[in-house]
């Protein structure tokens, strides 16, 4: 009698425990199927949308990726740096729900105070030296603009011997392979939406205020690379517009540069159908040990890509600054300062980046730079970029005239 009533109770206990899974199950179902009813019949208002899935992991550390895959694939556990921190759920949850990370005060500071733009100020790419602290600073609404010649840069420029008197077996080579060439097509245009921004040492000046100058300024940085892009087979055009004139002709604010320079970028790209590359040249506002960089012996102005995060299709050209920004990393260790993007008050945050979705901001060097150390960066950026041209020419089975 007791064993039949203890074969019962397993039975009994058996079929309770399908029944609670079964419920389980089925309500789970249902619980899915709810979900998804109530997210495909919402108004667009309050649906999940892609860029509201992209605002909530953003936050969120590239090692937490790793450990997730890492839990099924150990290949990508190894590949996680040994210094990333213990993944604690209620902090990536945290992270999640609110967008604050407990290692960084912006996250909670940056909304609450007036004025602290720079909160909006994301590193995609940290390069040598960069962080929040330093990241790239617009230039001030000028005091006056100087007219006069500016005083030579106090540099001895000595070509290397190999420029001098280049290898025979690499001179051999350029006769024996024609260099390749764009032939009549201009594929790059180079303007300056602040094209009076210049070099305090080349200034004979001080106060970075005064950093202005109608005769030497970034547009030289700009033809130096026009010029060497040029000699590398590539049709450039560096626009000389004056925008500082065009904002005192039409009554407009500083803040408004973009504005004004837009209107010149919009003909030129129309104007010219086979632009695809378009770069606006500034020069930053930080000091010399920020935006300096000494290679084989001599200093160079460090570049930093600024990328308008305000723009629809910004991954695009976050692309390409990144893609360059690993070229000069590959050549040039420390002389690019990394990617930024940019949105929010205070800021333009398309910076006209919406005319081709192979646009970039350049800051190549600040206020403490010389113009010969702005000038020959935008040399070696013009190589550099050659190279990455004619390699993505290469990959899509582009014919070079």
């Amino acid at each position: 009698m007791g064993k039949k009533k203890n074969s019962y109770k397993r039975k009994r206990s058996g079929v309770l425990f399908i029944y609670k899974r079964t419920l389980i199950l089925v309500g789970s179902i249902l619980f899915l199927l709810t979900g998804i009813a109530a997210l495909t019949s919402a108004g667009p208002a309050y649906r999940l949308s892609s860029q509201a899935i992209t605002e909530w992991t953003r936050q969120l550390d590239s090692s937490i990726y790793l450990h997730i895959l890492g839990n099924e694939n150990k290949i990508f556990e190894s590949v996680r740096p040994e210094e990333a921190p213990s993944i604690q759920l209620s902090a990536v949850l945290m992270q999640m729900l609110t967008t604050i990370k407990p290692d960084d005060p912006r996250t909670l500071l940056g909304s609450e105070i007036p004025g602290f733009s720079l909160y909006e100020n994301q590193i995609v790419i940290a390069g040598e030296g960069t962080n929040y602290t330093n990241l790239p600073i617009e230039s001030a609404q000028p005091d006056h603009v100087i007219e006069e010649e500016p005083t030579e840069d106090k540099e001895e420029e000595t070509p290397p011997e190999e420029a001098q008197n280049p290898p025979e077996d690499s001179q051999e080579q350029k006769d024996e392979e024609p260099a390749p060439s764009t032939g009549d097509k201009d594929v790059v245009y180079i303007y300056y939406t602040h094209n009076q921004e210049s070099y305090l040492p080349s200034l004979d000046a001080e106060q970075k205020d005064n950093a202005y100058n109608k005769n030497a300024n970034v547009t030289d940085a700009g033809e130096a690379m026009a010029k060497r892009l040029e000699e590398l087979g590539i049709g450039t055009i560096a626009d000389q517009t004056d925008i500082g004139a065009i904002l005192n002709e039409n009554g407009m604010a500083y803040h408004q540069s973009y504005d004004a320079s837009r209107g010149v970028v919009e003909a030129a790209v129309a104007e010219n159908k086979d632009v695809s590359f378009v770069f606006d040249i500034h020069r930053d506002s930080l000091q010399r040990k920020d935006t300096t960089k000494e290679i084989d012996g001599k200093t160079y102005a460090k570049v930093v890509f600024v990328v308008g995060a305000e723009n629809k299709e910004y991954e695009k050209n976050l692309k390409l600054a990144s893609d360059l920004h690993k070229k000069i990393e590959e050549n040039y260790p420390g002389l690019s300062r990394g990617v930024i993007t940019k949105k929010g008050a205070g800021v333009d945050g398309v910076y006209n980046q919406d005319v081709s979705d192979k646009a970039a901001l350049l800051e190549i060097g600040g206020v403490e730079n010389t113009l010969d150390e702005a000038t020959r960066t935008a040399e070696l950026f013009a190589e550099i970029f050659a190279d990455y041209y004619w390699e993505a020419e290469k990959v899509q089975g582009g014919q070079a005239e």
